[in-house]
């Protein structure tokens, strides 16, 4: 499994997965994730459906409400409509569905649909979301559900409570950095995850944090040697996710830092 993160101000998550299709046969590939705030559904359900032909049937749709849009000047006072709306309009798209649809925040035209045929009439879909509310939608729709910039077992238990013993996969993602120098994998990751920080930090509800207090790193990073984030990899896994994601920058080159969690960090996860 490959994501690209969508990140505002980021590249187009697109172009690489686009690029990364055209060199893998198996592994599934998919953006985390696209926001219906900054790009309309129709042209969410293009993207999806492009990268769906590009890799053969190997893509998959991770949806967000988003952060930093007050850069844009956008406020949006009820996202989960937004988001809700926009896996409906997405969904009608790749089946084909001209019916149209009128909703809060997006209208479809009855006989409005995409001009070629995806190669699927769905794909799998991942929403993103800290919030219990949003839990609960991706618990009636959605195949993932994505702690962005996570690393807290205790979150992902709390995750778990929201969507129910029978709800969607759990996936945790968040800065990682493996080297055989753990402080200096440590150090590394404490510079990355600070952009992270201001947005995820007040999201996490199992954290009791004091004035002033900074953090933890270990909530929302993986980070030192290969023993160290299999340990910290494998509590994710004991606490109920499906999947993590080791995220960027992966080692203190991402060369060096995949070499490492391929050959010495997968290993040692059960």
């Amino acid at each position: 499994m490959i994501s690209v993160f969508h990140d505002l101000f980021f590249q187009p998550a697109i172009f690489p997965l686009l690029a990364i299709a055209r060199v893998t046969e198996r592994v599934r590939l998919g953006p985390a994730a696209l926001n219906p705030q900054t790009l309309h559904p129709v042209e969410i359900a293009g993207q999806v459906a492009a990268l769906d032909l590009a890799s053969n049937g190997r893509a998959y749709l991770g949806l967000v409400t988003g952060s930093w849009l007050d850069q844009l000047g956008l406020e949006e006072q009820r996202p989960l409509t937004r988001l809700r709306e926009a896996v409906e309009i997405v969904r009608k798209l790749l089946a084909g569905d001209r019916s149209g649809f009128a909703g809060e925040r997006f209208v479809l035209a009855p006989g409005a649909g995409l001009a070629y045929e995806p190669l699927r009439d769905a794909v799998p879909l991942m929403i993103g979301t800290w919030r219990p509310r949003a839990a609960r939608f991706a618990a009636e729709v959605a195949d993932e559900v994505k702690v962005g910039g996570c690393a807290n077992p205790d979150m992902i238990r709390l995750m778990r409570s929201w969507l129910g013993d029978d709800g969607p996969r759990i996936v945790a993602g968040a800065v990682t950095v493996v080297d055989e120098d753990g402080a200096q994998a440590r150090e590394h990751a404490r510079a990355q995850v600070q952009m992270y920080l201001e947005i995820v930090a007040g999201l996490d509800p199992t954290l009791e944090l004091g004035p002033g207090e900074l953090p933890p790193l270990d909530k929302f990073a993986l980070a030192g040697t290969p023993e160290e984030v299999a340990e910290h990899a494998q509590a994710l896994y004991d606490a109920g996710v499906h999947r993590v994601e080791f995220g960027t920058p992966q080692g203190l080159t991402t060369r060096g830092g995949v070499a490492l969690l391929c050959d010495r960090v997968l290993p040692l996860i059960a």
